[in-house]
């Protein structure tokens, strides 16, 4: 406690004093050299990514310093950053929030004018990594992003939405270095020496060398350090049978690793890293000895492990996401058999690359198919129905986890309680199927409209027949429309609709457009151009009022916006907004106005034009700025609402959503129900919900 009060009190006295935490109180504009000290990460959607990157500040306006600052940069020219690397740049500086044990915030200007090379070691591991992704440049797209960062921790090239099927089926793990890719390199190197004739005096040196290679070139940063000490120390308590030796190990090494880095104390990496190295060391033991009475010893290693790590680090990943993985059990032990392979492979086709890169790319293939399995199992499960289970979040979520967890262990332990809790799952199965079988399945027949589910953004779907649809608006993320489209089958776009160019609404057209025909765009009249870096090689046109389409037995009308002055860069929101493509969807039995995010002045012009419809996509998200006599025009039964969940503009507004109810309109929203589907049915339109 008093090496932890101290290390913690320097640690905070050197950040928060001194001229870097003054200038960033002041945010002030300054000129600053660094020292990358991470790998440049990308956040964001696609369209609007920042980049960020940890770096030590030496210099500041000429005076010199050495605290940690994390530099947040617009410009694509510093991802190719190396860690070591010495930048100068402009930026201006911010007090960091949530806690961080950082001097500043610095939002760069510009690109960094570097100022020297990185160190050699740097040097080397950069060109592994560089050597390895050559290597993999003849493997299908996703295989050729998921095997380096098996490897060495590279997901430059990962997509989105495969990333989010990895996370849903509990494979997330699989994607960054972990414990478990060292204690792959530490068993073969080990094998290797063994086969060798290596006694015990050198195998030790030949596993210790590896280690310090492997870490060079996933890049000796924090997370791949702890994932050393993590992986060592369950491998080792592992392969000595020494499980009791093994916690008192892992205590001492967390109880060092905060010492050194205080800010892992509140990491959830390093907590899972923990507590899924716990699960190794208490609960697979005594599991992998019960399951081999029953089953063959290969199998029950593989099913105690797996499941030990997983329920160990149930309880924080529910914290963290508010949902629990169903199938992440059944995804990691199919795809366990091929993680080894994809591993030492491609670990081998890296080194091999130096000499020869022919042959790495020949000693890949094998190795791509493993990755291919695991990518295949990583999306069926992630597909599958039920795969995650809405859970309550926070600490409450972990807590009720753990009451459930309990109650489990007590009807297991409990022959009485053993037969009601299996008459209670009988009967809680038995409702299940019954209610896949009497309710609709995803998508349900017949439906014409789907409002996606895409966050805070617009992302919806009319049906045009066969596997066909046209797309209006695309959400802020590829992976989301992709996710939303491939749950619909639909392979073919006639007309994909951007009501206007806000990001939110445009961004996720990449996800729109992959394996997926897409013969014409439409764009608001007014539109600036600046979706147009999304839509080279296709057909772009300009929606004016009047204006039909036909596709199939949709029938589509455009009711605005009037012609006006184009927008530009300078224009505000609202003005933005109000540019909105307006249209009426109609089919036998069912019409719908989608009124993209225009606001109270755009809606007081249209209202006198607006024909009643059987459902209204209620305009910006359910913002406050909302006509009365608009909603009132519509006449819809129904509403529907595409927000996010705890989205920071307060949509959709307490006042809109009264004034809704005062329509007597049925109101549904993405954020509460996920994907919406509307239907026709016997006297007007019926509504299923995809949560």
């Amino acid at each position: 406690m008093a090496a932890s009060a101290a290390g913690v009190g320097m640690r905070v006295a050197a950040v928060e004093t001194g001229p870097v935490r003054e200038m960033a109180r002041a945010e002030r504009v300054v000129s600053l050299e660094a020292v990358v000290t991470g790998e440049p990460q990308a956040t964001g959607a696609a369209a609007r990514q920042v980049l960020l990157v940890r770096a030590r500040a030496e210099v500041v306006q000429r005076t010199r310093v050495r605290v940690p600052v994390l530099l947040i940069a617009a410009d694509r020219r510093w991802s190719g950053l190396v860690p070591s690397q010495r930048v100068r740049l402009t930026a201006r500086l911010t007090v960091p929030r949530h806690g961080e044990l950082l001097a500043a915030a610095a939002v760069v200007r510009g690109p960094p004018q570097v100022l020297g090379p990185p160190s050699r070691v740097q040097r080397a591991a950069e060109e592994v990594r560089v050597k390895l992704r050559l290597a993999v440049e003849g493997l299908p797209d996703d295989q050729r992003s998921v095997l380096p960062g098996m490897v060495v921790g590279d997901t430059s090239r990962l997509d989105t939405g495969l990333a989010e099927d990895f996370r849903t089926a509990g494979l997330s793990h699989l994607l960054v270095v972990s414990g478990a890719n060292l204690a792959i390199v530490i068993g073969a190197v080990l094998g290797l020496c063994r086969l060798l004739g290596l006694g015990r005096r050198w195998a030790p040196f030949a596993a210790a060398v590896a280690v310090v290679a492997f870490v060079l070139v996933a890049r000796p940063e924090p997370s791949v350090l702890r994932a050393a000490v993590m992986g060592a120390i369950g491998l080792i308590a592992l392969l000595s049978g020494r499980e009791k030796q093994g916690l008192p190990a892992l205590c001492a090494a967390v109880l060092l690793l905060v010492l050194i880095d205080p800010s892992l104390a509140r990491s959830y990496g390093f907590a899972l890293s923990v507590v899924a190295t716990a699960g190794l060391l208490v609960l697979a033991p005594p599991w992998r000895r019960h399951l081999r009475r029953r089953m063959p010893g290969p199998l029950a290693d593989a099913l105690a492990v797996a499941a030990a790590a997983q329920f160990a680090v149930a309880p924080l990943l529910v914290m963290l996401s508010g949902e629990l993985g169903v199938v992440s059990i059944v995804a990691n032990l199919l795809a366990a058999p091929a993680v080894a392979p994809a591993t030492l492979l491609g670990a081998l086709a890296a080194v091999v690359a130096f000499a020869e890169l022919s042959l790495a790319r020949l000693v890949v293939w094998p190795a791509g198919l493993a990755v291919g399995w695991i990518i295949w199992i990583a999306r069926t499960a992630a597909d599958l129905p039920y795969a995650t289970v809405a859970w309550t979040g926070g600490a409450l979520g972990a807590f009720t986890l753990l009451l459930a967890g309990a109650a489990a262990f007590v009807i297991l332990r409990w022959r009485p309680a053993r037969l009601i809790g299996a008459a209670v799952m009988v009967g809680v199965l038995a409702a299940v199927l019954a209610l896949r079988v009497t309710a609709p399945g995803w998508p349900p027949s017949g439906w014409a409209l789907i409002v996606c589910d895409v966050g805070q953004g617009d992302g919806l779907v009319l049906a045009a027949g066969g596997e066909r649809a046209v797309v209006v608006d695309a959400g802020p993320e590829p992976h989301l429309m992709d996710g939303c489209l491939r749950r619909l089958g639909v392979r073919g776009v006639p007309m994909l609709i951007l009501t206007h160019p806000h990001a939110d609404h445009v961004d996720g057209v990449g996800g729109v457009r992959r394996g997926r025909r897409v013969d014409m765009v439409l764009t608001t009249s007014r539109s600036s151009g600046k979706e147009s870096r999304l839509l080279g090689g296709l057909q772009v046109r300009a929606a004016v009022p009047g204006q039909q389409w036909t596709i199939g037995d949709l029938h589509l009308s455009v009711l605005a916006p009037p012609e006006g002055p184009r927008l530009s860069s300078d224009d505000d929101g609202t003005t933005i907004n109000n540019a909105s493509i307006v249209l009426v969807a109609r089919r036998p039995g069912f019409s719908a106005l989608l009124a993209g995010d225009i606001e109270t002045e755009a809606q007081q012009a249209l209202a006198t034009n607006v024909p009643p419809v059987n459902v209204l996509k209620v305009a910006h998200h359910g913002s406050r700025r909302q006509d009365p006599a608009f909603m009132a025009a519509a006449h819809a039964a129904i509403s529907v609402i595409s927000v996010g969940k705890d989205n920071d503009y307060g949509h959709p507004a307490p006042a809109t959503l009264t004034l809704l109810r005062h329509t007597r309109t049925r109101i549904y929203r993405t954020d509460q129900s996920g994907d919406v589907a509307l239907l026709r049915a016997m006297g007007g339109v019926s509504v299923v919900t995809r949560r």
